[in-house]
């Protein structure tokens, strides 16, 4: 049996890069068994690597970003972020006001992902914001 495509793309932290790395999630997922999943798949990914982006430009980090899309079985999409800035992202406990232009990427990846968490215990500094999805 074939294993189920996956693609990495690594760029470097700049905003341009965000609308590559949704474009490549929604490649993937257009064309697998599971189209359904492309639009929040789409969503997510753009808020983890613009966190990952947003925490590089913060601490002045120039490391690239790492963005691993794949299959952790048949129907469970996984979506991995990689940067080299210190610290970890938190989700947002006071509600954002309707001006503010930031402050909502964790959050809405604890809402729209099926599992999701960070880790620090990678190959370099930094840490590696991850979420799956279709496995509810």
């Amino acid at each position: 049996m074939e294993d189920p495509p996956s693609v990495t793309l690594t760029f470097p932290p700049h905003p341009a890069w965000v609308r590559a790395a949704r474009d490549t999630v929604r490649t993937l997922l257009v064309n697998s068994p599971h189209p359904e999943l492309t639009d929040t798949a789409v969503l997510l990914t753009s808020e983890a690597v613009t966190n990952a982006i947003n925490a590089c430009a913060d601490k002045g980090c120039a490391d690239p970003v790492t963005l691993h899309v794949g299959w952790a079985d048949a129907a469970c999409l996984r979506v991995l972020v990689q940067d080299a800035a210190p610290g970890l992202p938190v989700v947002r406990t006071s509600a954002a006001g309707p001006d503010d232009e930031g402050g909502r990427g964790i959050q809405l990846i604890s809402y729209g992902a099926d599992a999701w968490g960070v880790c620090t215990h990678g190959p370099g500094p930094g840490k590696s914001t991850w979420f799956e999805l279709g496995n509810r």
